[in-house]
C-alpha cells in the first residue's frame, strides 16, 4: 500500500499559505505516513483498532478548537468538521477502550487557544481527512464501514475534495503577522509530532 495515500488526493491542488504548510511539513508528514502502514493497521481488526485510539487520542487534543468562536468566524462549517464523538463511536462498535490520557489535551478549553498555532494544529487534521478514502477502502476489507466502525472516515456529504478546498481557501485568506505564520507553522508540525509520539506509543504497547 502507498503511505502517501494516507493524505493526499489526485484534486487537491493547493496555493498560499496551505502550500507553504504542505511543503514545510513534507518530510515530517512523509515519515509519518510511513511509520503508520509499517505498523500495518489493516492486517485485522485489532490492528486496525490501535489506528483508531491513536486518532481518538489526538482528536480528543483538538476537540475544544472546534468550539472556538473565532476559529469559527474564520473556517466554514468547523463545528461539523469534529470528528471526536464519530472516532469515539468507531471503538465503541469495535470493542475496544480509549487510551487512557497521560497528560491534558493540548487544547484545553474552546476560548483561549492561540489561533495561528491552531490553524496549524487543525490544517493536519484536515488534511488526515482528506485521505480517509484510501483508509475507508482498506476498513471495507476488515468488514467495517461508515456506520460500523469507520465511521470517522466518512466523507462529508459534498465531497472530500471541496471540502478540503474550502477549508484551504478559507486557511489561506486569514490575515497573519509573520510572527503569527511562524506559530501557524510551529503548530503543524507539533501536530504531527502528536501523531507520531501516539504511533509510537500505540503500536509499542
Amino acid at each position: 500500500m502507498d503511505a502517501q495515500a494516507l493524505h493526499t488526493h489526485p484534486g487537491a491542488e493547493l496555493s498560499g499559505r496551505a502550500k507553504r504548510l504542505k511543503e514545510a511539513t513534507h518530510q515530517t508528514h512523509d515519515r509519518l505516513d510511513k511509520s503508520i502502514m509499517a505498523h500495518n493497521p489493516f492486517a485485522s481488526r485489532e490492528r486496525y483498532g490501535l489506528f483508531v485510539k491513536v486518532q481518538h487520542q489526538f482528536h480528543r487534543d483538538i476537540d475544544a478548537l472546534y468550539a472556538n468562536p473565532a476559529l469559527d468566524a474564520l473556517l466554514p462549517d468547523l463545528r461539523g468538521r469534529r470528528r471526536y464523538d464519530l472516532i469515539g463511536q468507531d471503538l465503541a462498535d469495535l470493542g475496544i477502550e480509549a487510551l487512557s490520557p497521560s497528560a491534558a489535551p493540548a487544547f484545553q478549553s474552546s476560548d483561549d487557544a492561540d489561533l495561528p498555532t491552531a490553524l496549524g494544529w487543525l490544517y493536519v487534521a484536515e488534511g488526515s481527512n482528506l485521505g480517509a478514502a484510501f483508509l475507508l477502502k482498506e476498513a471495507r476489507k476488515l468488514g467495517l464501514s461508515e456506520t460500523l466502525g469507520a465511521r470517522h472516515l466518512a466523507a462529508s456529504p459534498e465531497g472530500r475534495g471541496l471540502h478540503w478546498k474550502t477549508f484551504t481557501a478559507a486557511l489561506d485568506a486569514v490575515e497573519l503577522s509573520d510572527a503569527e505564520e511562524q506559530r501557524v507553522m510551529a503548530g503543524a508540525h507539533a501536530a504531527f509530532a502528536r501523531v507520531q509520539g501516539l504511533v509510537d506509543e500505540v503500536f509499542a504497547g
